[in-house]
């Protein structure tokens, strides 16, 4: 008998198993797994840079996708992925985390080693890359600020061994100037249609790129123990290990397998699920990355007296100065930098929480199993803590509103079919593969009012350019402005101005900096300003920005972004 089939035996016996979804899927209940058994992974990395005698040189890297095996619980049996590394043994979930310099170029040979087909159900009723054989993947370097050609545009996909290519392959070179300030990355496939079950299967990793000129007179906590990333991602397992996707869609006359949102029940950070983190009476630093497809993560510290974040960047940037919360909203793709100081805690032990609901934000309430992330076990004696947190940390752009040179209106159109139930998303009601109709001019920045007119908040993301957000804006009447936005497709002619109330939301603090994702709240106008040149002293860009295939915005909850809510972006000069 198979060790799998076996165990998924002993699993139905012990009534580990959950029958949710299709029938016959053995789907199990993660409430059976035991919390806190698994510590907390440091992934592996590597460095994208070189030293030749003394000076730091561009580093060349090859990373290839690989069909491997991962553990992600203690008692689970080893999981089937598609997972990141520089060979197929070394492959990890997350990927290895590349460490680049500032100022000194990586180059990453990206290879695909995945076999003839998917093990998850991909839909191919949506937009997809469908070669005849071949699992395609492209790699996207998340808040990177990169040429065209290695921005991982979603139809540049190929499968293994180049045997098929997407009408956007140039070359699986790709070349990262690392010119932009140091923070805080991540690389992700980005193949077309595919996004969501290939980064379900493990595609994810973290980039992050450092100065030590910047960054070392800040007196941050610093080191592999004390600076950490923490990767948050949720997944459905069956008993024989295997990742659960439901295969049925939910309008599946349309499209027998594509879900509007993927939720699973496991939280995992770092490939563990909820795992454990032994520390010490001083400062940690954490990355926090929310991977997740759908899931957003309102987190904060448990039984936790005393203890706080304090903020110091927001997805790749640094915040001009720190700032203090005890809970926080992070959507799926957004990156929290924070310091937690345990010398203040008035307990041993203290539990990482998420209290956000899904969908968000109006969705299921999280219970003791989605609610929960991991544990950090505080020893009692105190220690030496050489590290602080300054007052000011770096001097970015003020922005400027008045300076933008055009203002666009952007448009959130969710479609639904019999019983109410989404069929697709677009963007100013077009899909993804029609003509080019933003194109901001390099050196500007511009003004973006996104109107959701969905029932979802859906963080958006844009490739190249940074922007803060100036406003998020309350609407009345929506539904009459939505049916005229239905038939006109024109904020200005519907008469926008006169739908926006008094009601102003709050930007918080930790979020007033420099990003490339924020959460657009449905039925909100959400106003910002994006800059379409660098953040740092450069006064242009260092490679050609108006080179072909371009850039994409999308939102980022996958399911959706898979299902056309993404549009091309065509800087011109």
């Amino acid at each position: 008998m198979r060790m799998k089939h076996f165990v998924a035996l002993l699993y139905m016996a012990m009534g580990l198993v959950q029958l949710r979804g299709d029938s016959g899927d053995n789907l199990l209940d993660p409430s059976f797994l035991e919390m806190f058994v698994d510590e907390l992974p440091q992934m592996p990395k590597i460095k994208g840079y070189e030293i030749n005698n003394g000076v730091p040189v561009a580093g060349n890297l090859t990373i290839g996708i690989y069909d491997t095996t991962w553990k992600f619980h203690r008692d689970l049996p080893p999981t089937r992925v598609f997972a990141y590394g520089t060979c197929k043994e070394s492959a990890t979930v997350p990927g290895p985390t590349i460490e680049a310099l500032q100022g000194t170029p990586t180059y990453v040979t990206w290879l695909n080693f995945l076999p003839s087909q998917h093990f998850l159900p991909w839909d191919p009723t949506i937009p997809t890359a469908i070669p005849p054989s071949g699992v395609p993947t492209v790699t996207h370097l998340h808040g990177g600020v990169q040429p065209p050609t290695s921005d991982g545009n979603s139809l540049a996909w190929f499968t293994a061994s180049f045997a098929y290519t997407g009408p956007h392959f140039s070359s699986p070179v790709y070349y990262y100037p690392n010119f932009q300030l140091p923070g805080n990355l991540w690389y992700h496939d980005h193949a077309l249609g595919l996004t969501r079950v290939n980064l379900l299967s493990g595609m994810i990793g973290t980039y992050q790129i450092t100065s030590p000129h910047l960054e070392g007179p800040l007196g941050l906590p610093s080191g592999p123990e004390y600076d950490r990333h923490l990767v948050i991602f949720d997944r459905d397992f069956r008993v024989d290990g295997s990742i659960y996707m439901n295969s049925t869609g939910n309008n599946p006359d349309i499209h027998p397998r594509w879900q509007p949102e993927y939720f699973g029940k496991a939280i995992i950070v770092n490939g563990k699920a909820w795992p454990f983190l032994t520390v010490t009476r001083r400062k940690y630093r954490f990355r926090i990355l929310n991977a997740s497809n759908a899931r957003f993560l309102q987190l904060y510290l448990s039984k936790a007296y005393g203890l706080h974040f304090t903020h110091v960047g927001s997805d790749t940037n640094y915040l001009r100065r720190p700032t203090v919360s005890r809970k926080f909203l992070l959507a799926p793709s957004e990156i929290a930098d924070v310091i937690i100081d345990f010398s203040l805690s008035t307990t041993n032990e203290v539990i990482l929480r998420n209290d956000a609901n899904y969908p968000f934000p109006d969705g299921d309430s999280t219970d003791h199993i989605t609610g929960t992330v991991m544990k950090f076990i505080i020893k009692p004696d105190k220690v030496q803590d050489p590290s602080w947190i300054p007052r000011t940390l770096l001097e970015l752009p003020i922005p400027l509103p008045y300076e933008a040179a055009k203002i666009r209106y952007i448009t959130m159109y969710e479609y639904t079919a019999n019983a109410d139930e989404p069929t697709h998303l677009f963007l100013n009601a077009k899909s993804f593969k029609e003509p080019v109709t933003e194109t901001p001019k390099e050196g500007t920045s511009e003004i973006w009012k996104i109107i959701n007119l969905t029932e979802d908040n859906h963080p958006l993301h844009i490739h190249l350019g940074a922007f803060t957000v100036l406003e998020q804006r309350n609407m009345s009447d929506v539904e009459e402005f939505k049916s005229c936005m239905e038939h006109v497709n024109d904020a200005v002619k519907c008469g926008l101005e006169k739908y926006l109330t008094q009601e102003v939301f709050a930007i918080p603090k930790h979020e007033r900096g420099w990003k490339n994702v924020f959460k657009m709240k449905p039925k909100v106008v959400t106003t910002i300003l994006v800059r379409f040149k660098p953040l740092g002293s450069e006064a242009q860009y260092v490679f050609d920005v108006t080179a072909e295939p371009g850039y994409v915005y999308h939102c980022h909850i996958l399911d959706h972004e898979d299902n056309e809510m993404m549009r091309p972006m065509k800087l011109v000069h």
